[in-house]
């Protein structure tokens, strides 16, 4: 059923268009605003050196032969627009949202950066590298965020285990930022995708502000992900006491992953509710467990993120989290199809915002898999108990990745809670 509700809008999305190598698709339901989004291979799996990735994102919306950082406020300000950019371990998404019937303009403004940005020295030392040191301070005082960012170090190393942020003694320069760049912005590493827009009318825009685009792939080289697993400490007297619990598999997501993920979820369906998940009830007041799962184009991270104000506490959650994982093998019967419905559920509504939209299709659009939500579920209906056993067998015998942040004498080792 929530396939066939689903299929309006896996037909709406535009069949992906490779126009002379940049990746096109978009979607209109009719809503009165419009959001493109430039997709780029330029995430940090990519960057040659710490830092290069995180830096060329925040020269986003600078100068370029069109127009001044300045002017490029000034104009989409204008419109009435709004643009932003983010950075993930793939890829560097420039996005820019508007009243219907800007495109022409913004698509421009977009692709200037790519096609004419002048990386300008002043704008490196006074704007670039303020906001850089800014975001990497921030994500390091954010124990959620910096225990994530352990996380993928342990798990991948290189590649995928290459930071979203630059360090505090980045030794990153101009010179390294304009190179990556001029490997990055080309037509083979690059997506278009839209929202509120005509395809075809995308297309054409896309097709005529990248003509000064160059044509190629090199940015895009990065060895095969390969999970490693490992284990690290960090003391820190700010935030909650944090342990990240994680496993993770090289290769296409397994869609059993994300009905383990939403079986262990202790987010409730109703409200004030404590929820059907085996970790609810156990947990001990002040505690919070999130489930975590990232997927990626050759590798995906499944994990258990735990919070509290004490080191005890965390302790208890985690071995509650790691028991409730390991008893996970034997899902079945209307247990696994209450956790199957939350997956599919899970699934269909990521795509009721453009930021869902962007994440379960940037993937998909540059290897030319099926885009549609259709498949998404059709994918995780397939998973019986016998398959999910087994893949959450497969992905738990290996080593795990596990994380511990803030008074690291109390808080526990892997062994301690069951790993």
């Amino acid at each position: 059923m929530l396939a066939r509700r689903a299929s309006a809008f896996a037909r709406s999305f535009a069949t992906v268009v490779d126009n002379a190598g940049v990746k096109v698709a978009a979607i209109d339901n009719g809503q009165p605003t419009t959001a493109v989004t430039f997709l780029v291979k330029a995430g940090s799996r990519y960057e040659p050196k710490p830092g290069v990735a995180h830096t060329l994102k925040n020269f986003a919306f600078k100068s370029t032969a069109k127009r001044s950082a300045l002017g490029t406020v000034r104009e989409s300000e204008l419109y009435g627009g709004v643009l932003s950019a983010s950075l993930s371990r793939e890829y560097l998404a420039l996005t820019s949202e508007f009243l219907r019937g800007d495109e022409s303009f913004f698509v421009d403004l977009m692709s200037s950066f790519l096609t004419s940005s002048k990386f300008q020295r002043h704008e490196f030392q006074e704007y670039v590298l303020p906001v850089v040191a800014a975001e990497s301070t921030a994500a390091s005082q954010n124990p959620a965020t910096y225990a994530l960012e352990l996380a993928h170090s342990l798990a991948f190393r290189s590649g995928l285990g290459s930071s979203l942020f630059a360090s505090p003694h980045s030794q990153v320069s101009l010179d390294d930022v304009k190179e990556f760049a001029a490997r990055a912005f080309s037509k083979g590493n690059i997506a278009v995708l839209g929202t509120g827009i005509d395809s075809a009318a995308l297309t054409q825009l896309v097709e005529k502000a990248l003509a000064g685009a160059s044509v190629g792939n090199a940015a895009a080289e990065s060895k095969p992900s390969t999970y490693f697993g490992g284990e690290t400490r960090v003391e820190s007297h700010g935030g909650p006491q944090t342990v990240f619990i994680g496993f993770g598999a090289a290769g296409p997501m397994d869609p059993a992953l994300a009905i383990l993920s939403a079986h262990l979820s202790p987010q409730p369906s109703v409200k004030w509710s404590q929820g059907l998940s085996p970790i609810s009830a156990a947990i001990p007041q002040g505690t919070s467990v999130q489930s975590v799962l990232m997927p990626y184009s050759d590798a995906t991270l499944f994990g258990l993120l735990v919070q509290g104000s004490s080191a005890e506490g965390v302790k208890e959650a985690a071995k509650v989290a790691t028991k409730a994982l390991k008893e996970s093998t034997g899902l079945q019967g209307d247990a696994l199809k209450t956790a199957v419905a939350k997956a599919k559920f899970t699934a269909a509504s990521s795509l009721d915002g453009r930021d869902g939209i962007l994440g379960a299709l940037s993937t998909k659009v540059f290897a030319n898999s099926d885009a549609s939500i259709e498949a998404t579920l059709a994918s995780i209906d397939k998973v019986d108990a016998a398959a999910f056993s087994k893949s959450v067998a497969a992905i738990t015998k290996a080593k795990p990745t596990f994380v511990a942040i803030g008074s690291v004498q109390a808080l526990p080792f892997a062994d301690e809670v069951g790993l």
